[in-house]
């Protein structure tokens, strides 16, 4: 029982770090002002790691791979825990780690999508003018605006954000077969 309650405990800090640290990886990658309220609240949680971080790495091709080395090493360690907790030494699957911390990292990315979308769906129905709506269009944009693209007009009814969310849910579906089921991820 013990060992339930901190696996399930490690998960959600894990995954809420390593989500925050995706988060500020796509805020960057959308310019989005740093003075902005979410933008602040992420990088003031997220300062202690990346900053040192890209000091020694840097950002390379408009990513900053401080970030992302930040957030893959969040899924490492998350896994050694869970692997102390389970009573396995985390040595013992070293190569192995490596590559389902990269998948942990795919799922957490692919989760912020989804909650960020469904975040900004259920806003603009209920408060459409509420502050964080116009971080969340410019978030969602990049992935909404090619579906736009390909759907037919629906006469004011938007359909995009129920695609993207099919396609994180097919993308999950996904991950799930390819490795993350080792460790019940």
């Amino acid at each position: 029982m013990f060992g339930d309650i901190a696996q399930f405990l490690l998960n959600i800090l894990a995954t809420l770090y390593g989500a925050v640290l995706l988060l500020r990886l796509w805020l960057q990658f959308v310019r989005m002002p740093p003075y902005n309220p979410i933008s602040r609240t992420v990088f003031q949680f997220t300062d202690w790691i990346v900053v040192p971080l890209r000091r020694v790495i840097g950002g390379r091709g408009g990513i900053d791979w401080a970030c992302v080395v930040a957030a893959w090493v969040t899924a490492l360690v998350y896994l050694a825990a869970v692997m102390m907790v389970d009573g396995i030494n985390p040595t013992s699957l070293f190569p192995e780690a490596l590559w389902i911390a990269l998948l942990l990292l795919l799922k957490w990315g692919i989760n912020l999508v989804m909650w960020v979308t469904l975040l900004m769906v259920i806003l603009s129905w209920v408060n459409p003018r509420a502050p964080a709506m116009p971080a969340l269009h410019a978030l969602t944009a990049p992935l909404l605006d090619p579906i736009r693209r390909m759907l037919p007009a629906m006469g004011g009814l938007d359909l995009s954000p129920l695609v993207l969310f099919l396609i994180t849910q097919i993308a999950l579906m996904v991950l799930s077969r390819i490795g993350l089921p080792v460790f019940g991820l």
